[in-house]
Formats: structure tokens, sequence, C-alpha cells
């Protein structure tokens, strides 16, 4: 009986030794699986929050416009023919966004954005639902309203404005066309107008 119960003793600590050793390997592997998947939350939220805020990039959309706010609503947007490209922002669902664009404007200066093959892409079908819109041109941002033309003589205008624009200032992704290059029939065209900042988005 003696010699039973202290190989019952023995083995009943050597089992609590096991279970002490192993539990701050348990305790250690938990605190690494936790560093881990916070490093990689960190990391996935630091890059949706610079492409959020730094994008549209090229031909990569992006979401809300950074920059200076306009305060005066413009009338003239003559100066829009100065700026390479310019980045429109709609709500498309829950989140804002946005776009590089070719801007134009008339020299009567009505502002006008241009989209070729437009029909059912998402920015253009989104300022159809909501007309709200926000415009950045060189670093400032201005809250707009943007219709579609569908008259024939306005979306001829806007297109010549397009076209002389383009030969002055052009660039790889955003060619200039022949200066006698008629308007396509896919081409759209929004027209922008200044709004109250109130109603922004």
């Amino acid at each position: 009986m003696r010699t039973t119960l202290r190989i019952t003793l023995r083995l009943r600590g050597w089992d609590m030794t096991q279970q002490q050793s192993t539990t701050p390997r348990r305790k250690s592997r938990g605190a690494i699986l936790r560093i881990a998947a916070a490093t990689v939350l960190v990391a996935s939220l630091g890059g949706f929050s610079y492409w959020f805020f730094t994008c549209p990039c090229d031909r990569t959309p992006g979401g809300y416009l950074l920059g200076t706010e306009a305060e005066e609503p413009i009338s003239d947007w003559s100066f829009a023919n100065n700026v390479e490209l310019c980045q429109i922002q709609i709500t498309a669902g829950l989140l804002p966004h946005s776009i590089n664009l070719n801007c134009m404007a008339t020299f009567t200066g009505e502002l006008y954005l241009s989209c070729s093959l437009c029909d059912g892409k998402r920015w253009s079908s989104a300022a159809l639902d909501d007309s709200r819109a926000r415009i950045r041109l060189d670093g400032t941002v201005y809250p707009v309203t943007a219709t579609r033309v569908t008259d024939s003589d306005e979306l001829d205008r806007a297109w010549a404005a397009r076209v002389q624009k383009l030969q002055h200032v052009s660039s790889p992704i955003n060619p200039a066309p022949p200066p006698d290059a008629p308007r396509p029939d896919h081409w759209w065209s929004f027209r922008l107008e200044s709004r109250c900042r109130r109603a922004s988005l």
C-alpha cells in the first residue's frame, strides 16, 4: 500500500509539473498570436487610410478628397484649363468615391467633365442619383452640383472646350485628340456649378 501510494503521489506530482511547464508556453503562443493579429489590423487600417485619403492615383479611384476648401462660389472656371486633370468626388453607397477626370471650361467660363464610354460607370451612375459632388483643382476643393448634359448643342460646346484644352494640356493617360475630332456618340459630359458649402458631402 505504501509503495502504491508513493508511486501515485509521484505520478500526480509529475502531472502537475508537466501542466505548470506547458501553461507558460500556451500563454506565450496566445500572446504572439494576439500581437500578430494586432499588427495585421494596424497595417490594414494604415493601408486603407492611405488609399482613402491619398488617391485617386492615375486610374486608381480613391475616397475623400483632401485640400483647401473654397470659401466663395465660382462663376468663371477658366482656370481649370490650366490643370491637367481634376478629381471628382461623389457618393457611391456608404463611402465617398473619387476619380481623376478631364475637366474643361468654355470661353464663357462654364465647367464640364469629360467621360468616354460613360454609361454604366460607377461614378456617373452615382452622380445621376445624387448630383452633389466635390471637385479638386490644383489642391483646392470646391463643392459643386453635377448635371448630365443631354442637349446636343451644349455637348458640342463642351467637346470643343475639351479638344481645345488638350492641345495645350495633355498627358500619356489623357492624350490630345486631333483639333477636328468629332464628338463620339458614347461621350458624356456633366456641367458643374458651385453650390453652398452647407450642402456639402
